[in-house]
């Protein structure tokens, strides 16, 4: 069977982690909550981390592959313990060798997997990190994103069945951080390994992952796609000021003199500042709440780049005074967060015809 099938109930002390998922087997799956919520704890249970404390029952199959099963008679149990797991692991401090070089810290990573298993070269991991002019170099001469981009690359010359990344970007100042997405989101297009990443960002998890898991108390709130869970009302992520949604576009024009891609979506054209891109390459597109405005009719003579016809689906309440309006644009889904002074006097309600607008500037993409 395909995909990552975990079930693990366990009691550390006051705290209680009882969840149940099944998740794709490739890919990216952000692991979501507040601090406290059992992020961590998931994850090394899936590492296989916890045993001496005392699991009442686990279960874990990597596509297919069974590394756990704890809830069976004592002489059927299956556990393996971490040093056999294939898996790479990457904390929030990188746990660089300060006595090797990187090209030491990387071979000390290669070294325990058999040559025939290699599915990921050394090369692949430098050059998928931009590390290949750190090579000679020692970790303490390094910043700390580039540790971390050590760390990462430690963890993908293992040829792991999964990488699990616990806060990878926590340490990190906001420079740092930025720096290090762009070769996280390689990963995620040009690996097919499947990574669990634990987060509280939202940002983050908007930017890299395809499914999520939202985490509270121990439990699963909810498990499924990142656009879909990111724009339900019912749900923590869809509300305060990181609201945001998600929406999947292909580039059609470019205009370098403006520094603005052109891209269009199901529910029509965005222009976003970004020059970078490429005619004809996907793109994923961030759109905050905070950024969006309604209105009635659509205007004219504005500096508003991106207007789209929308139709309100559901509304919510906010913070005190505000309102979360979701709104479906030719099957995407965007939220707009607006006061609820500006709700009562455009009278909108589900099914209310509308013009969602946002400012070029303001999307993220």
């Amino acid at each position: 069977m395909s995909g990552i099938h975990a079930i693990f109930q366990r009691v550390l002390g006051d705290f209680a982690l009882d969840v149940t998922l099944q998740l794709p087997g490739r890919g990216v799956t952000a692991i979501f909550g507040p601090s406290g919520s059992g992020k961590t704890t998931l994850l090394r249970s899936i590492a296989g981390l916890e045993r001496e404390s005392g699991a009442s029952g686990g279960y874990l199959a990597v596509n297919g592959d069974v590394w756990q099963d704890t809830r069976t008679n004592v002489d059927k149990r299956i556990f393996k313990p971490v040093h056999t797991r294939s898996l790479g692991y990457v904390f929030q401090s990188a746990n660089l060798f300060n006595h090797l070089t990187v090209q030491g810290n990387l071979d000390y990573g290669l070294r325990r997997i058999p040559l025939a298993e290699r599915k990921v070269s050394l090369g692949q991991a430098t050059e998928l990190l931009g590390i290949e002019k750190l090579l000679h170099r020692q970790p303490a001469t390094l910043s700390g994103g580039e540790r971390q981009r050590v760390a990462i690359a430690r963890a993908l010359a293992t040829s792991p069945q999964l990488l699990l990344m616990d806060e990878p970007l926590a340490a990190l100042d906001v420079q740092r951080k930025a720096d290090l997405l762009p070769y996280l989101e390689r990963l995620h297009t040009e690996l097919d390994i499947p990574v669990l990443y634990v987060s509280h960002a939202p940002d983050e998890v908007a930017r890299l992952a395809d499914h999520l898991v939202l985490l509270d108390a121990g439990k699963v709130l909810a498990s499924g796609p990142t656009r879909e869970l990111m724009t339900r009302l019912d749900l923590p992520l869809a509300h305060g000021d990181a609201a945001a949604a998600i929406i999947d576009a292909v580039v059609m024009r470019v205009e370098p003199a403006y520094h603005l891609s052109h891209a269009e979506f199901a529910g029509g054209h965005i222009s976003l500042l970004n020059p970078s891109l490429q005619v004809g390459q996907r793109v994923r597109v961030r759109i905050q709440a905070r950024d969006v405005s309604l209105t009635l009719t659509r205007q004219q003579g504005t500096s508003v780049l991106n207007i789209f016809a929308a139709t309100v689906s559901s509304i919510s309440a906010d913070s005190p005074g505000q309102a979360m309006v979701a709104l479906d644009a030719g099957g995407s889904t965007l939220l707009a967060r607006i006061t609820q002074k500006s709700l009562d006097a455009l009278g909108l309600q589900p099914g209310s015809p509308v013009f969602a607008q946002v400012k070029g500037v303001a999307v993220l993409g």
